[in-house]
């Protein structure tokens, strides 16, 4: 018993502490959040679905976060924030989005609820939509949050619980979207989905391009190999102010036990050789999320990170805010 005791205290600190070092990152980046523009995007998060450090991971990757040699890395998400409307709407519902709703505090104004104007949601895998769960009965209690889903993902949801009682209790109110179907969320902001190749067992697969009075921004945290996509991820970026595109794993060594064909990515490197000879104005637009917890560009200090840079990319950052 007081193995088990002095186990519980230290399980405790560890999370204590991983939630401070949390905070702090958000923290370090709100400090100027009343200079931020009237439109913004915030970075909620940049893991992969299972987050970082990653369940049942053993590797160095996590142990350095429980050494606390690393910060805790919450799952991808977005906050677009209208300063003008005093609104914001959610990109991905995470696992996360408790931590992901509170942060999203200090970038807007006081008297901002927790209730989202919307959430967008790209498809059915754990760490882009189970979050909604927490807008339920037994937590938030939510009042009709529009989520705005692709046909296939409406459907999952109205059929399945405990998603349907969420509908059925109206704690969201679904909002049909269609490819290539643009839709007004304010007068001067606007959301398209695009449909993109992936692993679609219960939904299709959407990014967002996401547009405003000054500024279209391209999202999409997860597809299958460009090439496997009907539409160039060049041109697409060319479109665009701003790309925030999958960098899921850094390369093909990440996952030796894993067939990596069954969880197929664009991996970093090979998105990197592919906009080698795009100008740099084309590379200052690219930004890669979504990174999984093997993925050397998770660490800020990671010589991955270095090059990455020095050629021209950049990393998204939780806290990170982009004007619009």
């Amino acid at each position: 018993m007081i193995i088990s005791f002095k186990r519980f205290w230290l399980h405790t600190f560890l999370v204590f502490v991983s939630m401070m070092v949390t905070y702090k990152i958000f923290a370090q980046n709100t400090k100027t959040s009343i200079n931020n523009p009237a439109t913004f995007l915030v970075v909620l998060g940049n893991a992969q679905d299972a987050g970082y450090p990653q369940i049942g991971c053993t590797k160095d990757c996590c142990k350095v976060f429980w050494q606390h040699q690393q910060s805790k890395k919450l799952i991808t998400s977005l906050a677009l924030v209208d300063k003008i409307t005093n609104q914001y709407w959610l990109f991905e519902a995470t696992p996360d989005i408790t931590s992901q709703l509170q942060f999203v505090q200090h970038y807007t104004s006081k008297s901002t609820t927790f209730q989202p104007a919307g959430i967008f949601i790209t498809h059915a895998h754990i760490g882009h939509y189970t979050g909604l769960m927490q807008l339920g009965r037994e937590a938030l209690g939510a009042k009709n949050i529009p989520v705005f889903a692709m046909p296939r993902l409406q459907q999952y949801l109205q059929s399945n619980g405990p998603w349907s009682q969420l509908v059925t209790l109206n704690n969201i109110h679904l909002q049909s979207i269609q490819a290539d179907n643009t839709v007004a969320i304010t007068s001067n902001i606007s959301i398209t989905p695009i449909v993109v190749p992936h692993r679609d067992e219960y939904s299709e697969t959407v990014g967002f391009v996401i547009v405003t009075s000054n500024k279209k921004v391209l999202f999409i945290p997860d597809i299958d190999k460009w090439e496997k996509w009907q539409q160039s991820i060049v041109s697409e970026i060319a479109k665009v102010d701003v790309a925030l595109i999958d960098g899921t794993f850094y390369a093909s060594d990440e996952l030796p036990s894993r067939d990596m064909k069954e969880i197929p990515h664009p991996f970093v490197v090979e998105s990197v050789a592919l906009f080698s000879n795009l100008p740099q104005k084309e590379k200052d637009k690219i930004y890669f999320i979504h990174f999984n917890h093997t993925n050397p560009l998770l660490n800020p200090k990671s010589k991955q990170r270095k090059e990455l840079l020095l050629k021209g990319f950049k990393a998204a950052d939780q806290g990170s805010v982009i004007g619009l």
